[in-house]
């Protein structure tokens, strides 16, 4: 009789079944942290500041000036060749901008232990230029543009620099 109870009872939930929940539930989170650990520690580029808080007070300034550079009309294109890094700097109507000095600081994305600055000189027709061999990687270049000591230009340019333009 208490076997015929017993298989009337229909489906009993036991420890092993637990057991497989919750090696379920846990298993399906820690696969989950582990896959987004692993994309996070190779796709991650975010920019080191030095002080957070006075980079966010100074985020609205910097806008305002990209914009206005963005609306002169000016472009500029950076090449890192065979050991140089060349800038070429034209106005909106293409013609060479005339500027006395422009400076082009490298920054690595994540780390700032190989961040370096170049001065470019002149080299013709809105050419600036330097001798400098560039590791390869990724690297964020601010490049200034002044002309009797006001900023003319400014540009952030993001590139990836490979082994053969070394």
């Amino acid at each position: 009789m208490a076997r015929a109870q017993r298989k009337q009872q229909g489906f009993v939930f036991t420890g092993w079944h637990m057991a497989g929940v919750m090696i379920l539930f846990f298993g399906t989170i820690i696969t989950v942290n582990l896959i987004m650990a692993w994309n996070a520690t190779r796709s991650w580029s975010g920019l080191v500041v030095q002080n957070t808080y006075v980079a966010s007070q100074e985020f609205n300034g910097k806008v305002a000036e990209a914009r206005a550079f963005a609306a002169s009309g000016i472009e500029g294109a950076l090449a890192v060749e065979a050991g140089r890094v060349v800038y070429k700097v034209v106005d909106a109507e293409g013609v060479a901008l005339a500027a006395d000095a422009v400076t082009a600081v490298f920054k690595r994305p994540v780390d700032e232990r190989e961040d370096f600055s170049l001065a470019l000189v002149p080299d013709g027709s809105g050419l600036f230029v330097s001798a400098h061999a560039v590791p390869a990687g990724q690297w964020v270049v601010d490049i200034s543009t002044l002309r009797e000591g006001a900023k003319v230009f400014h540009q952030t340019v993001r590139t990836v620099v490979g082994e053969r333009a070394r």
